[in-house]
């Protein structure tokens, strides 16, 4: 029997402000265990929560990203369970009402668009941290995380396999890193993300018993352990055994999913309304407000940069991939530089500078501006991309203009052609048998001499200056 896995991803993304949900504590990832606290992190009684307005203005925008309709009324529910993590034995969450419900995030899978449903994206705040590795059989917990916003994003049982969860990933992180409301490191724990998996018959409408993969580490580590599960899922089955509802944890080193305990349901929380928090009231001149503020997207940039610059599919993608990267671009574009051109640059010879010294583009050491003098001093002759190639990396580690260091080094392009003829001359006679092997019809010495020519003008000569008067020089040597 053929089999087909059902997924669906439940996605927590940490907020980016600068203080918690419901206390103006500080969410500094990089601070001593413990120092992020305050009474209310710590769930002392007495202590009364406040909604930070940035983070409900944070999760509207993500909800319009993904097309999501806005509730104009909604509530934060007490989800109820007792854990060390968990200061006031319950989290702050919503339940029946979410800021943001019924939207989708179009993926590009198999040279087509796939429509991926979002349920809802809901507030809430994060738990603390618990550490097992002090030594002598104690744990330890780290309050510093707990009451830090984060935005959970539940899609419907759209995906249908680990490369499509994989896209809807990355997809998804692109966007909220292009709002700006989550730096998703993963390694931080700032994205975190959670599979619900189920397998049946192909064909049919029924689920199957899904169980929930946590504790992943990467995107690829996600798609690696769906692989897996539904491989499980679907050996249990054709064994004759019985699939049960349950969380199931990721050994990366082993490449196999383990059970962890049974997966509880809603009622299992006992969910009510937080008593201590009024509704929240989303009306249309603040989703107005914020639908404005929202950037031009991945997607369309992509669509337009391909459709206006004339770009592959390929680099469109690259470029867009990070927002500061594509704003990179275009302000490059702005101060005049060719749209191929000024793509080569970034992607090729730029791209590779900033990774070898670990720098982003947010903090990218070379000035578009500097980009596009480079790329005009090419334009216009004055130097080849040969030397250009030597000046981009001095310009990136001393910050002066390509223009400046082209003039103190003397690189200016050999572009006379008087003093190009006579040195080609001399180099033809100097090497009759490259010439005779020219004569024989030899193409591979036409490069032998190029080099020459390079070599003796310490590669300042204009490349299809030399390759003209080569060639018409070749042609009338005897």
């Amino acid at each position: 029997m053929e089999y087909e896995a059902v997924i669906g991803m439940e996605v927590h993304a940490q907020l980016a402000t600068d203080s918690k949900v419901f206390c103006p504590t500080s969410t500094n990832f990089h601070a001593p265990p413990n120092t992020n606290v305050c009474p209310l992190t710590l769930g002392l009684p007495g202590t009364l929560p406040v909604l930070n307005r940035k983070a409900v203005e944070f999760s509207v925008m993500v909800g319009l990203a993904l097309n999501c309709r806005i509730s104009r009324w909604s509530k934060m529910d007490r989800k109820n369970y007792f854990y060390p993590d968990l200061p006031k034995n319950y989290q702050i969450s919503q339940y029946d009402l979410p800021l943001c419900y019924d939207g989708y995030l179009e993926i590009d899978i198999n040279g087509g668009t796939k429509r991926i449903g979002i349920r809802r994206a809901h507030l809430e705040e994060d738990t603390a941290s618990n550490t097992h590795t002090i030594g002598k059989g104690m744990s330890g917990v780290d309050f510093n995380r707990a009451g830090i916003p984060l935005l959970e994003i539940v899609t419907e049982p759209d995906i249908q396999s680990a490369e499509e969860a994989f896209a809807y990933l990355t997809a998804l992180k692109q966007i909220l890193r292009y709002l700006g409301v989550s730096d998703c490191n993963m390694e931080e724990g700032s994205l975190r993300g959670e599979a619900n998996i189920s397998v049946r018959p192909k064909g049919a409408t029924e689920l199957g018993t899904k169980t929930e993969v946590k504790n992943v580490a990467s995107f690829s580590g996600t798609q690696k352990a769906i692989e897996f599960e539904v491989k499980r899922q679907v050996r249990v089955i054709e064994e004759g055994g019985t699939l049960v509802q349950e969380t199931r944890g990721w050994d990366a080193d082993r490449g196999v999913t383990f059970s962890q305990r049974l997966k509880e349901e809603a009622h299992d929380y006992r969910y009510f309304p937080d008593p201590d928090l009024v509704p929240i009231v989303i009306d249309e001149a603040w989703e107005k407000q914020l639908r404005e503020q929202l950037p031009e997207l991945p997607r369309a940039r992509r669509q337009r940069f391909q459709e206006a610059f004339g770009l592959s599919a390929y680099d469109a993608g690259v470029l867009t991939a990070e927002r500061p990267m594509a704003d990179y671009f275009e302000t490059v574009l702005a101060q005049g530089a060719p749209a191929k051109l000024a793509t080569n640059w970034i992607m090729v010879e730029l791209q590779p500078i900033l990774n070898a010294a670990g720098a982003s583009w947010e903090d990218c050491p070379l000035p578009p501006e500097h980009l596009a003098e480079l790329i005009a001093l090419i334009e216009d002759g004055v130097i080849s991309g040969k030397i250009a190639k030597d000046v981009l990396p001095e310009s990136v580690s001393s910050g002066k203009p390509p223009k400046a260091i082209v003039e103190e080094k003397g690189l200016v392009q050999i572009s006379d052609t008087g003093e190009l003829e006579g040195i080609v001359r001399e180099i033809i006679a100097a090497n009759p048998g490259p010439l005779a092997d020219y004569k024989a019809g030899k193409q591979k010495a036409m490069g032998f001499f190029v080099g020459q020519v390079m070599k003796a003008t310490k590669g300042q000569a204009n490349p299809k200056l030399v390759n003209e008067i080569l060639t018409q020089e070749l042609s009338n040597a005897d």
